[in-house]
């Protein structure tokens, strides 16, 4: 799921603190049901260090929240993300790295590694503080840990997962431009969604 970011949120990224005021505020925005569920949130950074986009990609337990590297990284492929933070918040109030909190992060560094998608950091949030991977040196760990190496049919098809997405990011950006042309010309927007195929959503924000 997208989350929606205000203009101020949109940032050039110089550090992990930048990272956590913004996702501090995200996590305050929502109910306390919600943040009493663990989320997994991924912040795609352009070429400048800015944020291009924030999306929830797991909604999980007081304790749990689950990951698969597809829902991790197609956003990133979609936006042509230079690098991305991972963020999950710690509904128990703990700060503490795991074994499997940094198991899952080299994992999913690795995966990042194969289709050209930089993992720069993972950070662990509660309401009033944080933990960053980066700064605890535990990222260069994980750059020369040796282990998740991607090999043999799980390499070829997140590969072909890749080529899929950029696919169909390339069939929407056509979409698009087809759209732009036709607005343009006067159509209207249940004609151009109806010869397009993109959502209200889109068509509002050309």
């Amino acid at each position: 799921m997208n989350v929606h970011l205000t203009n101020e949120q949109k940032i050039k990224v110089l550090n992990s603190v930048d990272v956590y005021h913004v996702m501090q505020q995200i996590l305050l925005r929502e109910n306390k049901i919600r943040r009493n569920q663990e989320h997994f949130w991924v912040v795609g950074l352009n070429g400048k260090n800015k944020i291009q986009f924030i999306e929830l990609v797991a909604l999980g337990a007081v304790n749990r929240v689950n990951v698969d590297p597809p829902d991790v990284f197609r956003m990133a492929i979609y936006k042509l993300a230079s690098k991305v933070i991972f963020v999950h918040n710690r509904p128990s109030g703990s700060l503490e790295i795991s074994e499997g909190d940094q198991n899952v992060t080299d994992r999913l560094y690795k995966v990042g590694k194969l289709i050209n998608v930089e993992v720069a950091d993972h950070l662990i949030i509660t309401e009033d503080d944080y933990a960053s991977f980066a700064d605890e040196g535990i990222m260069d760990g994980i750059k020369n840990s040796g282990l998740f190496e991607i090999i043999g049919p799980e390499r070829k098809e997140l590969e072909q997962w890749k080529i899929d997405t950029e696919k169909k990011r390339a069939e929407n950006q056509k979409a698009k431009d087809i759209a732009t042309k036709m607005m343009a010309k006067g159509y209207d927007v249940d004609t151009i969604k109806e010869l397009t195929g993109l959502s209200d959503d889109e068509v509002g924000r050309l």
